[in-house]
Order: structure tokens, then sequence, then C-alpha cells
């Protein structure tokens, strides 16, 4: 009978244990921002999220740089996300199994995100990982962006995203705050 009762607190303490490990929040976890910009913008944000975390960051970087005339960068990029290309990268991260929560940036290209953000979040397993969206754009909001994220990472969790105006950039430190907030990244 005794035994009985010790198994049960026992296992009562157990399930205590995982449950309070499971639900860790976002804030007890290592975060990486990671990010791809064209014309600044999303470096922009990028740096914001990492001022206000402390954590580490990382800078997508293709291999062959998109064309510095806007029009024909348009073009390129329409034509890349129309043919699901995926375009070689200079950068890779080491050990990005040691962090808990990826801050994912990128410009709105043509309602998804740019082709070189694809190909980071195909080039890695990202299962468990928790990935928290930030979009920048010229008008177009998230668009598909979160939902083709959600696709090219379904076992990862995919939090609310964060839509920055390209025009609002400088002064988005206090959505971007609220944000990390929101999504529990920061106290």
């Amino acid at each position: 009978m005794n035994i009985k009762i010790l198994i049960a607190a026992l296992l009562t303490m157990l399930v205590s244990c995982i449950n309070a490990q499971s639900q860790k929040s976002v804030e007890d976890k290592k975060v990486l921002v990671v990010y791809y910009s064209y014309s600044g913008n999303t470096r922009e944000i990028a740096n914001q999220i990492k001022a206000l975390t402390g954590s580490d960051i990382f800078e997508i970087v293709p291999e062959k740089a998109y064309p510095s005339d806007y029009n024909v960068c348009v073009d390129q990029a329409k034509q890349e996300i129309n043919a699901n290309y995926r375009p070689s990268l200079k950068t890779k991260i080491e050990n990005i199994e040691q962090y808990d929560v990826i801050c994912i940036g990128s410009p709105n290209w043509w309602s998804t995100i740019a082709p070189p953000v694809a190909t980071f979040l195909t080039n890695y397993n990202l299962e468990g990982i928790i990935i928290a969206p930030f979009i920048t754009h010229g008008g177009g909001g998230l668009a598909h962006c979160i939902t083709d994220i959600e696709k090219l990472c379904p076992k990862a969790t995919v939090l609310d995203g964060l839509g920055v105006s390209g025009r609002s950039v400088k002064s988005a430190k206090s959505n971007v705050e609220k944000w990390l907030r929101t999504s529990k990244i920061m106290k």
C-alpha cells in the first residue's frame, strides 16, 4: 500500500516536471535573428530585434547578388518565385540546433518571401524550432508570407508575423517591441 502511494506521488511529480518544461515560455529560449535584406529595410528591423532581445544575428547572403536596378530586381524576383527557384547562399549557420527560436526576416516580394529566405528555410532541419517571421513591404503587408513559411517548415511552430512598411522602418521600434512581447520572445 505504501509503495502504491509512493509510486503515485513520484508519477505526479514527474508529470508536473514534464508539464513545467513543456510550458517553458519563448522568453527562456535561445533566439537567433536571421534576415535577407535587399534595400536595407529588413536589416533595420533585424537590428532592432537584436537590440531589444540581445539575440545573435545572421544575414542571408545569396551567392549572386540581386541587380541594383530596382525594376530589374523586381522582374528577376518574379521569375524566380514563379519557377520556385532557390538561389545558392554564400553564408551558412553552423550549429543551428543550438537555437530554439528563429526570427526570420524577409522583404515581401510578389506576396511571398524572397527566394534567398526560402532557400535558407529549406536548407536546415527546423523541426521543433519556433519561427517568428517579420516582413518588410511597400504596401503588400504580410500577404502569403506566413503561410508560405508554414509550408516550407511543416514541423516548425510558426508564430504570428510582424509586417512593417518600408516607409516606417526607422520609427518601428515600438511596434517591433510590442510584437516581441506578444510573441513572448521578450518580457
